[in-house]
């Protein structure tokens, strides 16, 4: 065993601490499309604060690069460590150490998977409401991605979710930020900065989240629409009226045939109607009651034919969890259907129209495709692109997102930049921008220890 290794074992434990051919190839990658798995030198699964911080400290003092891992389910390749790096696993710190039902909280380890905190607080009548697509994700991903999903149309991102953090500096101090408040104006917010990071200037190791209260009435109203940009058009419309969707998504016509067909999708809408269409709207509404739920639904439907959809089927029960859970399920499905990359790229609401019909006549013009769904009501759009050579593929990729720039909007909603698309981000944005982030990230990791290869190096790109 190496000097490096010894040091790394002699602090989690020689049963937590794996090396070389050991280590799985699991913990080489995450979910992110275009890089191949780079197996660490060292994986470590610390179980407290303490231990991650005499690991970061061992690590800063001897250079040695280091990545977080919640669960490995990111889109964006940043946590695919280095050849010769420190992955830390958080998968043995997994408690939910606190339901604090009076100031709607939950205190939780970042290895806590979404769907153990939907466990923990399933009595309490409240319930965690960042839901990414990927229910086995964990809350440490969340924070390090600013995780969305579908309900943040409703109930914001993690960084609306998130009141307070203990995070492990590279340098070896633990802080705590925030706490069971819902505002502070006390100095700068720090776990607000926290935040997103990726993992590149802290790591945190408990998490402050806020908790909401389950409605027990929901239903879904899905709207096939023939012409693509009335979809678009409908969905301020629909955000006006009060009505308050907990979920309101697009899906393209190829997108919901592969779901249909992947998923083995009942919806009852007639053939004729889904060969015609070119794109639905999917609504989801929640209420405490079934009366004022219905009333809801009834204003939707009427909404939805005004604003041209050739139709509203109403989804409860089954049928609605089934297209919810196949629509969290699209980027498998468009995985398997051979995308060559994912954009999740946002824009202002209004400007939805333009740039989806604008990249998808970039996609078109370089002999590709570019498909896919999106969170409508906050201009999050998920384009799966389909285009085989590797330089014409960079070339749309950054004519589309340039576009989404130029509309006011940003290269990523929610997965993040990661390894993939650090490189965009270095080429896009503004180089002011870029030199002052440098500068915080050399305040919080003088070493420049913490995900080197994310939002500052950029790796080679065709």
């Amino acid at each position: 065993m190496s000097d490096m290794a010894a040091r790394f074992a002699e602090i989690v434990g020689s049963a937590y601490l794996l090396t070389g051919d050991t280590i799985p190839e699991d913990y080489g990658h995450d979910e992110e499309l275009t890089h191949p798995p780079q197996r660490p030198a060292y994986v470590a699964k610390p179980a407290s604060a303490e231990e991650v911080s005499r690991l970061l400290m061992a690590a800063s003092a001897h250079g040695v690069p280091v990545t977080a891992r919640g669960s490995g389910s990111g889109l964006s390749g940043a946590a695919r460590p280095r050849a010769d790096g420190l992955l830390i696993s958080f998968e043995r710190m997994n408690a939910v150490l606190e339901v604090d039902t009076t100031n709607q909280v939950a205190v939780v380890q970042p290895g806590v998977t979404l769907t153990e905190l939907d466990d923990a607080t399933a009595d309490t009548g409240l319930r965690y409401m960042v839901h990414p697509g990927e229910l086995s994700s964990s809350v440490g991903g969340n924070v390090g991605t600013n995780a969305g999903g579908m309900r943040a149309v409703k109930y914001g991102v993690a960084r609306h979710n998130v009141l307070g953090l203990q995070a492990v500096l590279p340098t070896g101090e633990i802080i705590r930020t925030g706490g069971k408040i819902a505002k502070v104006s006390t100095g700068y917010d720090l776990t607000q900065l926290i935040v997103g990071s990726e993992g590149t200037l802290a790591l945190a190791t408990e998490v402050i989240v806020k908790l909401h209260p389950r409605l027990d009435h929901s239903a879904t109203v899905l709207a096939p629409f023939a012409d693509f940009d009335q979809v678009m058009e409908a969905v301020p419309r629909v955000l006006a009226t009060g009505l308050t969707p907990y979920i309101l998504e697009y899906i393209d016509n190829m997108t919901m045939a592969a779901l249909i067909h992947t998923q083995n999708l009942e919806l009852g809408i007639p053939d004729q109607i889904r060969d015609s269409c070119e794109a639905y709207l999917v609504v989801a509404l929640e209420n405490r009651t079934a009366d004022r739920l219905d009333e809801d639904v009834e204003k939707t439907g009427e909404l939805l034919a005004e604003l041209g959809a050739v139709d509203a089927y109403v989804l409860e029960g089954a049928s609605a969890r089934k297209l919810i859970e196949a629509r969290e399920k699209a980027f498998w499905t468009l995985k398997a259907v051979g995308a060559d990359d994912l954009i999740d790229t946002v824009v202002p609401r209004g400007s939805m129209p333009k740039f989806i019909s604008t990249a998808r006549g970039l996609a078109a013009a370089a002999g590709g495709a570019a498909v896919g769904c999106g969170h409508a009501g906050d201009g999050n759009v998920h384009l799966a692109i389909l285009c085989k050579d590797p330089s014409a593929r960079h070339r749309l990729i950054t004519d589309i997102l340039a576009l989404a720039m130029e509309l006011g909007g940003a290269i990523s909603g929610e997965h993040g930049l990661g390894r993939a698309k650090t490189p965009y981000f270095v080429e896009l944005e503004d180089p002011a921008k870029v030199a002052l982030m440098r500068r915080i990230k050399q305040s919080f990791d003088p070493a420049g220890i913490l995900n080197p290869d994310v939002v500052f190096a950029a790796e080679s790109l065709p």
